[in-house]
């Protein structure tokens, strides 16, 4: 489903800038730069996130106007202050309208804002979804972030470098029935079997995101497995606040800690040493590859077919998987190098 960048290009993502862009142009406004309106290649493209003001799509609408920059089309950005699907729906009716060439949304549902958009496709306009999706059927596009084995494997890989290799880890989620959560757990608990024989998975517990929950969960843990080695959270939830507890316990410094977080969500824990890395997508590579992908739907490289093959700039040659589903790659990983880099 996807062609994985080069070393090189994935090195170089990390001097994306991560500015905050200005937002809060009206649906009625020209935004920053809006479209010209003018023909198959009218590369005027707007990004319509789920809301305005979220730092992470401010971040990745910053990757999304350097890629625009480098194409020389125009960028603008338009959406709600609260992210329902009713208030996309007149937006999207907006740009239809003022004949854009491509809108760039992260779905509110999967379903409600799905007439608009075919409605703006019928009219010539090419529909990209980044971050959260409709149904296929709704737009030319999906560009997912990364898929469940990926986020399995960064994690087990992370806490494996972490412990050396060998020992006792946990596992602290969201709620029993999750379904994402329980898909990753799944996949770790392979990826252990075949990769880290070595690695004991002791226990797997819930903190039903919930931040009490999760911290007195971290708690049992540490006392019920007195020679755990590392946890494993993958929710933003309860990664935070195991790293609250960690952060003022005997255990930092002893016990590892990793998964799935926001920079900054776990930037002081990073900086006091209580995590060494942790993982999550880069927003603003998600912004940048939407745009080359909506570039190329305009010019007519792509269609939106499975197999289709397109240039995003430096993050390299990307292929369309079934469903029209473009990948991003691998999680991102933040560390103590990189974390002062990003914004949400």
């Amino acid at each position: 489903m996807f062609h994985k960048k080069s070393r090189a290009a994935a090195l170089a993502a990390l001097a994306v800038s991560v500015a905050l862009i200005a937002t809060g142009c009206a649906a009625g406004d020209s935004g920053s730069g809006s479209g010209d309106g003018g023909g198959s290649d009218n590369l005027a493209i707007t990004f319509l996130p789920k809301n305005l003001g979220n730092p992470y799509f401010d971040t990745s609408s910053s990757g999304a106007k350097e890629a625009i920059d480098e194409f020389k089309g125009t960028f603008a950005e338009v959406g709600p202050a609260e992210a329902t699907p009713d208030a996309q729906v007149s937006y999207i009716n907006t740009l239809t309208q003022q004949g854009v060439g491509a809108i760039a949304v992260s779905a509110n549902d999967p379903e409600a804002i799905c007439d608009a958009l075919n409605e703006a496709r019928d009219a010539g306009v090419k529909v990209v979804t980044f971050d959260s999706d409709t149904n296929p059927d709704c737009r030319d596009l999906f560009i997912n972030q990364a898929d469940a084995e990926g986020i399995a494997k960064v994690q087990v890989d992370l806490i494996a470098d972490q412990i050396g290799g060998s020992g006792e880890i946990a596992i602290l989620s969201a709620s029993a029935n999750a379904t994402n959560q329980n898909a990753w757990i799944d996949l770790m608990e392979t990826y252990l079997a075949s990769d880290y024989p070595d690695i004991t998975l002791v226990e797997t517990v819930y903190g039903d995101d919930d931040d009490q929950t999760s911290f007195d969960k971290t708690a049992a843990l540490l006392q019920t497995h007195p020679d755990l080695k590392g946890i494993i959270s993958p929710t933003t939830v309860g990664i935070a606040a195991a790293a609250r507890y960690l952060s003022t316990s005997e255990y930092k410094g002893k016990v590892a800690l990793t998964g799935l977080g926001t920079p900054n969500q776990l930037r002081e824990y990073v900086e006091d040493g209580t995590i060494t890395a942790f993982a999550l997508w880069n927003p603003a590579d998600l912004g940048y590859l939407t745009a080359y992908a909506a570039k190329a739907l305009i010019e007519g490289d792509i269609t939106g077919a499975e197999g289709d093959t397109f240039d995003a700039g430096k993050l390299g040659e990307y292929t369309v998987g079934a469903d029209g589903v473009v990948l991003l790659g691998d999680p991102f990983e933040f560390n103590a190098d990189n974390i002062a880099d990003f914004d949400f």
